[in-house]
């Protein structure tokens, strides 16, 4: 039962917050109120069984526990439309599950009166369930910053009365791009290990498809997150990294990677040529074999002059040390290294070229820089560095 419970808070959990907080109109009560369901759970599904909807009855249960909050806090005046809805027995209550909160709660925690980086914490706190020392961990920000950055954008959204809605057509453009790197960042944290928040980032891509059919950006968005998901189960063997050239492409889901071409195809033929269907085309390319490395190049320079990314142009090095030999792309990521000191794969991507150069020593020593730097909970990364260098130590080229 310890593992449907998890399982159930893992699939669950977005969702029900968002029915929550669509409901009373206020993240803390409804965030309280969605742990104190799942912790009643914990205590009741064991003796008596999980209920046939899991989701109603986790909702009518926090539901209700939020209006016995209310009701003991006096503040009935000002919660008087809560009161008004029928109170039932919480297994049997009749919610309906059909509807699906999460794209309203996404475009509400993406408010243009709130912070990127509270955007981002909001959301993944409300739809991903993180907690909130994982979220200053991804942030590299001390975890009282990280709760008081979410303080602040909850209550923002409260005094400022930012309504829970999608919001209407003139609105949506501005809002769109937040929406969409949310989402983007959503699915990067899953992508590391955390399977249900990448698919909760694929439902919103599918959801903003819907939404707006005929805007190519949300299509190269869904198309890429389908893409790389497509590699998920080749990624790593034996809880080890493994590197895209020796992953084994039987592992791959073919059904994803033509869901995704499809999407990209879609988005290609309404001109769509942003940065997302860019990275869209070139994670396309990836699945090809043999790999198009020039085209890869090319398009990384299209997507380095939309983005202006030094992480892009550290891409574009990559790439281009594939069609050109590994002197060319290193001599381009040197010219990084003033933007992206701090960031770890530049050095994990020098010591690779200085490797394939010879210049053990140097690649030893970048290696050793990449680990120097925070690599957060991802042990799997830690050992595939420590592997590589320690192969360099013990087998270096003659």
């Amino acid at each position: 039962m310890v593992a449907v419970l998890e399982q159930t808070f893992r699939d669950e959990w977005g969702r029900v917050l968002a029915a929550l907080i669509g409901f009373l109109g206020d993240f803390d009560l409804a965030e309280e109120a969605a742990q104190e369901a799942f912790a009643i759970a914990a205590e009741r599904w064991p003796r008596d069984g999980r209920p046939d909807n899991p989701r109603a009855w986790l909702v009518a249960t926090a539901r209700n526990r939020a209006i016995d909050r209310v009701r003991r806090e006096q503040t009935l005046a000002a919660k008087t439309p809560l009161l008004a809805a029928q109170r039932a027995v919480e297994e049997t209550m009749d919610i309906p599950t059909e509807r699906d909160e999460r794209l309203e709660l996404v475009f509400t925690c993406c408010h243009p009166a709130l912070s990127t980086e509270a955007q981002v914490a909001l959301t993944l706190r409300t739809l991903g369930g993180l907690t909130t020392e994982e979220i200053a961990a991804a942030f590299l920000v001390p975890d009282t910053t990280m709760a008081q950055r979410l303080v602040r954008a909850k209550r923002k959204i409260k005094l400022a009365g930012i309504p829970f809605r999608v919001p209407p057509d003139d609105q949506l453009d501005e809002r769109l791009a937040a929406v969409l790197a949310v989402v983007y960042l959503i699915f990067n944290a899953g992508y590391g290990g955390r399977s249900e928040l990448a698919a909760e980032a694929l439902w919103l891509g599918r959801a903003l498809v819907e939404l707006l059919p005929d805007q190519p950006e949300p299509l190269g968005l869904l198309a890429m997150m389908l893409l790389h998901d497509s590699r998920r189960d080749a990624r790593q063997r034996d809880g080890d990294l493994v590197r895209l050239d020796d992953q084994d492409r039987s592992l791959w889901d073919v059904s994803e990677i033509e869901r995704g071409r499809a999407a990209l195809d879609r988005a290609m033929a309404l001109g769509g040529r942003g940065p997302y269907v860019v990275q869209a085309a070139i994670a396309s390319l990836h699945a090809d074999d043999p790999t198009d490395w020039p085209q890869i190049v090319a398009l990384y320079g299209e997507l380095e002059r939309l983005t202006g990314s030094p992480v892009v142009a550290l891409n574009r090095a990559v790439a281009l040390a594939e069609v050109e030999g590994p002197a060319a792309g290193l001599a381009l990521l040197e010219g990084l290294a003033g933007d992206l000191d701090g960031y770890r794969y530049l050095h994990t991507a020098r010591a690779e070229l200085l490797r394939r150069l010879g210049r053990s020593g140097e690649a030893v020593a970048a290696y050793d820089r990449a680990l120097d730097l925070d690599l957060g909970p991802d042990d799997a990364e830690r050992r595939w560095l420590e592997q590589r260098r320690a192969e360099l130590v013990a087998h270096p080229p003659a």
